[in-house]
């Protein structure tokens, strides 16, 4: 080969220019792919919108990064989210308003296309920092929408190697900007379906009667899956004799018919329950046999639990399970405990099997815990070790009003939050007592 015939220097310059651009598109390519892929993966909108934030950073290696989500009208930002600051800028910055949407920030709300600034200082609409704010040189700013409405933008600012931001990075951010959308959206729509599912479930639930003399308080907790709906239920009733029945259940699934057969079969119960000569295990074997006549609901579990007076101030618990977990008992003076019986079978598998009542003493005010499985079960813990932790909380409680011991046991469970769950809290009078108060619901 001729000398010749030799690329010139500025001819390899400008390949090896080319072949840096190349790799670099490459490289930008595969991080924008992994973004997507990370972005889609979350259905919390929070961590949606840091993630879009955190994401942006690192494709372009922004030391600062933030998204501003709009208001209704489009018109000022109703929140803002920064990423990238030290623990002492964020001190600095401390009692400092957020971000409203004015200067370069409101220039792009005006004009939402891709906006690159050198220098924000220099820029006829920039507004300055307030006191306290760390200096920042560059921007690029872009707008993301969602179902072709603006919801807010995307800001990026210096670049860690010190170099404005350029074409490149925008094409990448608007890139992302477009994913980001997506995902902002889907994330939405998770809300919504939860928040409908959630609300559709607690329609079906019971308000609690008056229950005085005895205390009450009851809560349900939806599972974190979108559209998971529930069929756990509680439900309690005072009978004309001074004795008060309680009832937790479970119908196995988790959808729409799931629903339906919980209420179906809560409105059963209680009609079965209401006789106060039905003993907890008749009232189960009678609803058995409803459903296998009927042929429905589902499978089932459920836990009915009387209370009835004995002596002056005494009480006497009665219950039966049907494959449920057991109830349990915080005595006035004393350790909590698990009332270990008989869990026999799950309605709807056997309308034949006995359904056997058992019995303990409730001293003058006793708290019972009637609960279902998703306030104690994880997929990686055994189901003693959530028992446990349920007994190490009532404890930690005791002598609490009812409502603040059912809070505590909705909001420290050991569940994993894959199922719903449902807690029913009930106190009898306390020696020489007069009438307290009504059931709640929280």
């Amino acid at each position: 080969m001729s000398l010749l015939n030799l690329p010139l220097s500025s001819d390899l310059d400008r390949i090896g220019e080319q072949m840096h651009a190349l790799a670099r598109a490459q490289r930008d390519l595969q991080g924008l792919l992994a973004a997507v892929l990370g972005i889609s993966s979350e259905l919390e909108l929070p961590s949606v919108l840091r993630r879009i934030v955190r994401t942006a950073m690192d494709l372009v290696g922004a030391r600062y990064g933030a998204l501003g989500v709009l208001d209704d009208k489009g018109e000022f930002l109703a929140e803002f989210i920064p990423l990238g600051l030290t623990s002492r800028e964020l001190a600095a910055l401390s009692g400092v308003e957020l971000p409203r949407g004015r200067g370069l920030l409101g220039h792009l709300i005006s004009h939402p296309a891709p906006l690159r600034v050198r220098n924000i200082a220099e820029h006829t609409e920039s507004a300055g920092f307030p006191p306290g704010h760390p200096p920042m040189r560059t921007l690029l700013g872009v707008a993301v929408s969602v179902r072709g409405r603006i919801y807010g933008n995307l800001y990026l600012s210096d670049r860690r190697d010190g170099k404005p931001f350029d074409e490149h990075d925008e094409g990448v951010i608007l890139a992302l900007a477009g994913t980001a959308g997506v995902a902002i959206e889907n994330a939405r729509l998770y809300q919504q379906v939860r928040a409908t599912s959630e609300q559709f479930q607690r329609l079906l639930l019971p308000q609690l009667l008056d229950l005085t003399p005895f205390e009450a308080c009851a809560v349900y907790r939806p599972a974190t899956a979108p559209g998971h709906l529930g069929g756990d239920w509680y439900d309690a009733v005072k009978l004309s004799d001074g004795s008060c029945v309680a009832v937790i259940g479970d119908v196995i699934g988790h959808d729409m018919q799931a629903a339906a057969a919980m209420s179906q079969t809560r409105s059963m119960l209680r009609a079965l329950s209401f006789d106060r000569r039905t003993a907890p295990g008749s009232a189960l074997r009678r609803l058995d046999r409803i459903m296998e006549v009927t042929g429905g609901p589902l499978m089932t579990t459920a836990c009915v639990a009387r209370i009835e007076p004995a002596g002056p101030d005494g009480w006497t618990l009665r219950w039966s399970n049907a494959g449920h977990t057991p109830p349990l008992l915080l005595p006035p003076d004393g350790p909590a405990r698990i009332l270990e019986a008989e869990p026999g079978l799950p309605l709807g598998v056997d309308a034949a099997m006995s359904r056997p009542d058992h019995s303990c003493d409730l001293p003058a005010g006793s708290t019972v815990v009637l609960y279902t499985d998703g306030l104690v079960e994880r997929h990686d813990k055994p189901l003693e070790w959530g028992l446990e932790t349920l007994l190490a909380t009532v404890h930690g409680h005791a002598g609490a009003p009812v409502e603040e011991l059912c809070r505590a046991l909705a909001d420290r469970h050991p569940g994993d939050g894959h199922d719903d769950m449902a807690v029913l809290v009930l106190r009898v009078p306390g020696r020489g007592a007069s009438e307290t108060v009504a059931g709640t619901a929280v």
